[in-house]
């Protein structure tokens, strides 16, 4: 009997923890679907095709990776990713985006067959990646503010969800909470919308146009988002939660997804960070039957990515101040790490913060995006003042 009770509460266990990991992907990352769609200035057909792709085909590389290796894989698209394209996807046309998504998958795939990845990391301090990634997503932290203003109880009842509802039932995530408090404002401000009758659309296939300003621009960014806020997150939280993730294969995986997806206009389908992280917590269960949760969750991704004819509607009648107060809110615990993480080392403190600036200033020039040029000024700082300190050196001997 007690064998029955405890199989019962492991079953339980994973079975929740498989639904709040999808729902990691299915609120803040839908929202930020559709907003970078919106910016990039697609129509909704394009827009479904990306966002069905981009699930549906995130959903079936986890359950593919988890069912081979017994491995708690979960994920849909890169949230990071998405939100970085919410500036960056602007002035393109849809087969340019879908080439550099296509781009960005084939650099996965290379860095995933050859096993480069550790060598590209080593290049690049983990500060300063954490500094472009705050940097990136100050914007939309920054945003919520005047949103909160128009919408105030809404926005009110978010923020007392996300910073106090994880006390109540800590299972539940804050980005979650700030969305059922959120939309209990929204009732009480402006009572519920009418959801306008829906006509399946199915995805389809992009000519994709490959160009060097999507490779320099988007494709390399994406890849680096990718790897260095979902993949290199999803291993290290596996290895602490005593797995053995073959890495190489998830970056290999990460990139076929990515690249079928990118062939129906989605931006990324990969190993996610948050959410196999969650699915591999001992608040799934039994160490043998975590795989489960990630097989759930991706169960879920997969459904929410076939519906996303109707669920794109739904998302459509929100009040846009609180689509900006729920994308501030899913991203802000990434924003918060971000920063903490940033400044740590002493030593790379001020080219974390030329990293930050830039990112925050959104610079794109010569046809580059923001990320490379981040990058580029945080190394060019590091460089400078090694020289300086060499040079100080010298003159004191």
């Amino acid at each position: 009997m007690a064998r029955i009770k405890g199989g019962t509460a492991t079953r339980a266990q994973w079975l929740l923890t498989g639904c709040v990991s999808a729902l990691l992907a299915c609120t803040g990352g839908a929202i930020m679907i559709v907003q970078a769609a919106g910016a990039a200035g697609l129509g909704k057909a394009e827009l479904i095709s990306w966002f069905t792709s981009a699930y549906v085909a995130g959903g079936f590389l986890n359950i593919l990776l988890t069912l081979r290796y017994k491995i708690p894989f979960a994920g849909a698209h890169s949230i990071t990713a998405t939100a970085f394209l919410g500036t960056a996807a602007v002035g393109m046309s849809y087969p340019q985006l879908a080439g550099a998504f296509v781009m960005s998958g084939l650099l996965l795939m290379l860095l995933g067959v050859t096993g480069w990845f550790g060598k590209f990391l080593s290049l690049l301090p983990k500060p300063l990646i954490d500094a472009l990634l705050a940097g990136l997503l100050l914007t939309y932290v920054v945003a919520m503010v005047p949103a909160t203003v128009e919408l105030r109880i809404a926005g009110l009842l978010a923020g007392a969800g996300y910073f106090f509802g994880p006390r109540l039932i800590k299972s539940l995530p804050p980005a979650l909470w700030a969305l059922l408090l959120g939309g209990v404002g929204v009732w009480l401000q402006n009572g519920l919308p009418d959801l306008p009758s829906s006509t399946y659309i199915a995805p389809f296939m992009v000519v994709p146009v490959f160009t060097w300003e999507g490779l320099l621009s988007l494709a390399f960014p994406l890849a680096l988002l990718i790897l260095t806020n979902d993949i290199a997150v999803a291993s290290t939280s596996l290895r602490s939660h005593d797995f053995r993730p073959p890495v190489n294969r998830m970056i290999t995986g990460s990139g076929v997804a990515s690249v079928v997806a990118g062939m129906f206009g989605g931006s990324s389908a990969n190993v996610g960070g948050l959410m196999s992280a969650l699915c591999s917590s001992p608040e799934s269960g039994a160490h043998g039957e975590r795989y489960k949760a990630a097989l759930v969750s991706s169960l879920i991704v997969v459904g929410f990515g076939a519906a996303a004819w109707k669920v794109v509607d739904v998302i459509g009648v929100l009040p846009e101040a609180f689509v900006v107060i729920l994308t501030g809110f899913s991203l802000l615990g990434l924003f918060i790490r971000g920063v903490k993480n940033a400044f740590v080392d002493k030593e790379l403190r001020i080219p974390a913060f030329v990293t930050f600036v830039i990112a925050v200033l959104h610079v794109h020039v010569l046809g580059i995006a923001t990320p490379v040029w981040a990058l580029l000024g945080g190394l060019a700082a590091m460089w400078v003042i090694k020289k300086m300190r060499t040079r100080a050196h010298i003159h004191m001997k």
